[in-house]
């Protein structure tokens, strides 16, 4: 793990971004203090493909989903 302050992380974002996608932690300070840190994203963390029907069976739509709201919910969006 290494501290750099924020003024050096401006400067040279392209150097800690490649450090950091090698595993190396980078603390960024602001007037010494710690404000941020920067690593690498976890394999869970970075986006992962959408599969159509990944949710089936999972996840259950009423059988009024799309029909009309009453007057009151109406009433209530509308401010009447």
């Amino acid at each position: 793990m290494k501290t750099v302050t924020l003024e050096a992380a401006k400067n040279d974002l392209g150097r800690l971004v490649d450090d950091a996608a090698r595993g190396e932690e980078i603390i960024i300070a602001r007037a010494g203090r710690p404000v941020a840190r920067l690593v690498t994203l976890s394999p869970a963390a970075e986006s992962q493909p959408r599969t159509l029907g990944r949710l089936a069976g999972r996840i259950r739509v009423p059988d009024d989903f799309d029909h009309p709201l009453p007057d009151h919910i109406l009433d209530a969006f509308t401010g009447h």
